[in-house]
């Protein structure tokens, strides 16, 4: 038995804005439900639900979402576009203008930490970032 898993986005009345939002950002991405309570749509292929639940429960950095970059323009476009009207914190973390959180991280990041000897340079270099710059993560 197949049973499929996507999370859902809880939202005070702002479902539908904000399954527009992320699908102009997102490539590949697209409405594919709707209704006054509930939205559902897919970003890059991975399924999303959004409802208008009210004022009850907020996001926080205890679920988040990482979009892993191949580029630096990658980075540069992710982090402007989700942060817009957002929060950026350090490390590649972000929450967006609806509260949501946001890794935007690097691909190559795992294969760097996965190094014993670079992973201390490279944690060190990164605790003092807010976006992540490849480049210098290469150099640490």
């Amino acid at each position: 038995m197949a049973n499929d898993i996507y999370p859902c986005l809880w939202f005070d009345g702002q479902a539908k804005a904000a399954a527009e939002h992320y699908c102009s950002i997102f490539k590949n991405s697209k409405i594919t439900f709707e209704n006054s309570f509930v939205v559902i749509f897919e970003l890059n292929g991975t399924r999303f639900m959004s409802m208008n639940g009210g004022p009850m429960f907020k996001f926080s950095p205890a679920n988040s979402y990482v979009v892993e970059c191949e580029t630096q323009d990658e980075i540069d476009y992710y982090w402007d576009k989700l942060g817009e009207g957002g929060v950026h914190n350090k490390c590649g973390w972000l929450d967006d203008k609806f509260g949501v959180s946001w890794q935007i991280v690097p691909r190559i990041l795992g294969e760097l930490m996965a190094n014993p000897e670079k992973a201390p340079k490279v944690v060190e270099a990164f605790m003092q970032m807010t976006k992540f710059d490849i480049q210098k993560l290469l150099d640490a």
